[in-house]
């Protein structure tokens, strides 16, 4: 099978370089903003479809208006068509879906400021950028910036296909797609697993195991409540206010790459503990967190992540990873099928499951693992596998965008 996987390495500008490239993040942040002004004066106008055809001949204009937007690698100004296209493409769904009765917000697509556009991206490898060699170092060539030193801590495998070069808390990094053919073992399902995701329990598995994640974010609320403050006491526009904002995203950097690194390293003793195949929750996060009593603590847990990772680490070892209706998982006795109503639901803090009908006494997470592994056993398959691309499908985002009905929203419960 074919997978898509993305390298991220650190590169070392000189003050040189470094100029290029922040020059070329505020050309494509200008040209994205002009792009969706003139898509937004047509869809106005009473034009609502948005095509490619059409913002090329946006793109004619807006460089007939500016020379200096040819600055910009001629593909890289195509990439910011896609993420146009893709904007307005997930607005249609997002009213499409509410239309449907979700609670959902349509979400225009929005001008970005600077500190919003952080990246441009080559979409093909056709000469634009290479890896060269230099002595005992590589140095990372792209067209019309220049050479600068990388650090490859790992090689790369497979077929290079984008390269994006991304700022972020004043370092800058290149991550390479890329794509390559695997030929994944077939593994018999002779030992499926069914977890829940929680908020006591980051994972309880229907065999009883239970992991407990640790608090990465609130370890570091002191540090970013500190930085938030003194960029609010800092004028506008001021190189103090910018330092601020670089010693702001460093605290949220740290704490998200400690955030995934433990998502991999549990998703690695997953796939290598001996199980078959997963079955696990299909969430609506978003949903789920318009409890406010609840949404730091859900948007926090990242499970969307871990899931993301678990599914492509799982498919390239030829297992599963099956979601299953989310609904009324922690309400239903794993042992006989009954489901608690009314006055007899658990509420949020009831940590014990105890049915009624048959008499199963339990940790509620364990038994709710065990309801899904239940109901994926039963039929509910389906690959969990999914995340964006760094360039959509190009016969997906050139379709016509319109509007029609989908299947109605399941009720989550946590």
């Amino acid at each position: 099978m074919e997978v898509t996987r993305a390298y991220k390495f650190r590169i070392y500008p000189d003050v040189k370089r470094q100029k290029e490239i922040d020059e070329r993040l505020a050309l494509a942040q200008q040209f994205y903003n002009k792009l969706l002004e003139k898509s937004i004066q047509a869809y106005k106008s009473g034009n609502g479809k948005i095509s490619m055809a059409q913002l090329n001949r946006f793109v004619k204009e807006i460089i007939q208006e500016d020379k200096k937007y040819l600055k910009l690698y001629s593909q890289t100004r195509c990439e910011i068509e896609y993420r146009i296209l893709k904007a307005y493409r997930n607005f249609f769904r997002r009213v499409k879906e509410k239309k449907e009765g979700k609670k959902v917000k349509a979400g225009f697509p929005r001008f970005k400021s600077l500190d919003r556009y952080k990246s441009i991206t080559y979409p093909q490898d056709n000469g634009s950028f290479s890896i060269e060699k230099e002595r005992k170092k590589r140095m990372l060539r792209i067209s019309g910036i220049g050479r600068m030193q990388i650090e490859l801590h790992r090689p790369i495998e497979g077929k290079i296909k984008t390269l994006t070069i991304k700022k972020k808390a004043g370092g800058y990094y290149a991550i390479f797609t890329i794509k390559e053919e695997i030929e994944a073992p077939k593994v018999e399902d002779t030992n499926p697993v069914g977890i829940d995701l929680g908020l006591h329990s980051f994972i309880t598995t229907s065999s009883g195991m239970k992991v407990e994640k640790p608090k990465f974010i609130e370890r570091k609320a002191k540090h970013i409540a500190k930085w938030q403050k003194k960029i609010a006491r800092r004028k506008k526009g001021s190189k103090r206010r910018d330092k601020a904002k670089q010693h702001l995203q460093k605290e949220w950097e740290q704490a998200t790459n400690q955030s995934e690194d433990f998502a991999h390293k549990l998703a690695n003793k997953l796939v290598n503990s001996g199980f078959t195949s997963f079955a696990v929750e299909d969430l609506h996060i978003q949903i789920m967190a318009k409890n406010h009593s609840l949404a730091e603590a859900i948007y926090a847990a990242s499970w969307n992540k871990f899931l993301r990772i678990l599914s492509y680490k799982a498919e390239s070892a030829g297992m599963k990873v099956i979601k299953v209706d989310p609904r009324d998982t922690t309400q239903e006795c794993s042992r006989c099928g009954h489901i608690k109503t009314g006055d007899e639901r658990l509420g949020l803090s009831e940590r014990l499951y105890h049915c009624s009908a048959c008499g199963l006494t339990m940790d509620r997470d364990e038994n709710a693992a065990r309801v899904m592994l239940k109901r994926a056993t039963l039929g509910q398959r389906g690959s969990y596998a999914q995340g964006e691309s760094v360039r959509p499908q190009q016969e997906a985002v050139l379709e016509e965008l319109r509007t029609d009905k989908i299947h109605p929203l399941h009720e989550v419960s946590l």
